[in-house]
């Protein structure tokens, strides 16, 4: 069974874990990265908002309630089915499930939208592709930052009490600041023999760009073909 790394933070790093145990692999739980709310003023939402798009729970998770409280009137776009549970959660009543990527959604809700404002409730750190694509349209885009991802550096004993005294054959990396300190932890020498040839599964080119600017190991490096984790979990299964 081969032994995956999985750095996103919780609560999806969980899930995932669970994921990859139903595919036959051995997830090793290890954040690299986490979240964290940024100070939002709900006058941030302009008056001419006719719709909000959602492409993370992070976003609806760390948002202030009074924010979320001006929005839910709104028709809500989420990326995908959980994220749509989650705006439904939050209290949005009209909520439309995209089809699990943002570009996907771009696409999907560009038509309606043309010449109209959108609240894009978002991280801090975040692809560009999503806003390109509704601008290019003629979509009015305003960003709204709820949230911020870091990254989390854990002590090298807390790594080698993980992995048990075997090494680790792959890695997934879900964020920028998880790549960075993924890179960093593989040039640690107590490190070094656990990590260094393990494969590195990136959820974009981005992200794969940053791993290797830090400082790589010896393993492959694999990006997945779209930005989400259907992709990234069909390149694990392929290349696995």
């Amino acid at each position: 069974m081969r032994r995956v790394l999985v750095t996103r933070p919780e609560p999806g790093a969980t899930r995932t874990a669970g994921r990859l145990r139903q595919l036959g692999f051995e997830p090793l739980v290890l954040p690299l990265s986490a979240t964290k709310p940024l100070a939002v003023d709900d006058a941030a939402v302009p008056d001419d908002a006719a719709a909000v798009a959602v492409t993370s729970a992070n976003a609806l998770r760390h948002a202030p309630h009074r924010l979320i409280g001006r929005l839910t009137a709104l028709a809500c776009h989420a990326v995908g089915e959980r994220t749509a549970a989650a705006a439904q959660a939050a209290g949005f009543h009209a909520v439309e499930a995209g089809p699990g990527d943002a570009a996907g959604l771009a696409e999907a809700i560009a038509p309606q939208l043309v010449g109209k404002r959108l609240v894009y409730l978002c991280g801090r750190e975040r692809f560009p592709l999503f806003e390109d694509r509704l601008a290019e349209a003629g979509v009015r885009i305003t960003a709204i930052e709820t949230y911020d991802t870091v990254a989390v550096e854990p002590p090298d004993a807390t790594v080698l009490s993980l992995l048990g005294g075997r090494a680790a054959d792959a890695v997934l990396l879900y964020s920028v600041k998880a790549a960075e300190a993924a890179a960093r932890l593989v040039r640690h020498t107590a490190l070094i023999p656990a990590l260094e040839n393990a494969a590195v599964f990136c959820l974009s080119a981005r992200i794969d760009a940053a791993f290797r600017v830090a400082g790589d190991g010896k393993g492959a490096r694999h990006v997945a073909a779209t930005p989400d984790e259907e992709a990234l979990m069909a390149l694990l299964r392929a290349k696995g």
